[in-house]
């Protein structure tokens, strides 16, 4: 059993702390949301008042946050509060599992080694479903020694877990694998929608393309269309799962790696547009699999 702090409670974050109880460890967690806070006392988890309790004494901290900011904040701090490092007790294990800019994960694995800690950028794949079976893909940043030390903690909440390079690597290949799940999703709807209004059942040519050359993780586990995958966020109104503003999110922090790096990403530019599109038209909290009805051409149901 270890002491793990666990900072950021959301869709991700919740069960993915759930899981690290429920194997046996002594989690330790905060979040802004008390409701969140709660849940996890319920399931056997102890509550801090602040990240730095939570982080007092404990031998991992694991963090999900939503953005590359709130990262920088916590571990680094701002004109406002003092950063985690500078209250950290010991040298515990640092595991940031939130999806961000690969420089910032370089830069707050740089300021964690000049205090003689390890930070480890480790993004998940998988979404809500895999982080509630603990069943996630982690793809980690940052040495190897760190790595295998970090090895038994994930693989309480994750089933394939990746060691991508230096720290920073595991954000950018990341952010290559929701590129093309964007550009997967968008296509898979759009040939969906196709077959549709030319007579085709969905659950019938959703069948067909996941037994043809046309098959892909949109098809055989996450259908866009309602109905055909009983439970896919689509058949339950597009809520739960992955929200199109964070699938813009990494498609805009994959749009300025390319930038950086001169890499031509015509297809990934034309998925963010689209998935821009159908944000703007009222749909960004809706998982991502919603771009369905934009080629449906009407309006996503919407609570």
């Amino acid at each position: 059993m270890m002491k793990i702090a666990f900072i950021g409670l959301g869709n991700m974050g919740s069960p993915m702390a759930t899981n690290l109880v429920k194997a046996g460890h002594a989690v330790r967690v905060f979040d802004l949301v008390e409701d969140a806070i709660q849940a996890l006392e319920s399931a056997g988890a102890t509550r801090a008042d602040s990240a730095a309790e939570a982080a007092a004494g404990v031998d991992a901290i694991v963090s999900m946050l939503p953005a590359g900011k709130h990262v920088r904040t916590l571990y680094l701090g701002d004109e406002n509060q003092p950063g985690l490092l500078d209250a950290l007790e010991g040298s515990p294990l640092i595991i940031d599992a939130s999806t961000i800019e690969p420089n910032v994960a370089k830069e707050v694995a740089a300021e964690a080694l000049a205090r003689g800690v390890v930070y480890l950028d480790a993004p998940v794949s998988g979404g809500v479903g895999g982080a509630q079976a603990g069943t996630l893909t982690f793809i980690v940043g940052g040495t190897r020694d760190g790595f295998e030390r970090a090895r038994p903690i994930l693989d309480d909440m994750g089933k394939n877990i990746f060691h991508a390079g230096d720290n920073g690597l595991g954000q950018v290949a990341k952010l290559c694998n929701n590129m093309l799940l964007a550009i997967l999703m968008s296509g898979t709807a759009e040939a969906l929608a196709l077959g549709v209004k030319n007579g085709l059942d969905p659950a019938v040519l959703s069948e067909i393309m996941q037994q043809s050359s046309g098959g892909n993780w949109a098809l055989n586990v996450y259908n866009p269309w309602p109905g055909v995958m009983e439970k896919a966020p689509a058949s339950n109104d597009y809520q739960g799962g992955f929200l199109t503003d964070l699938m813009i999110k990494d498609l805009g922090l994959a749009w300025e790696l390319a930038l950086d790096t001169k890499a031509t990403v015509p297809m990934g530019s034309q998925a963010r547009n689209l998935y821009t599109l159908h944000a703007s038209q009222g749909n960004g909290r809706l998982d991502f699999s919603s771009i369905q009805w934009l080629y449906r051409g009407e309006e996503a149901p919407r609570s």
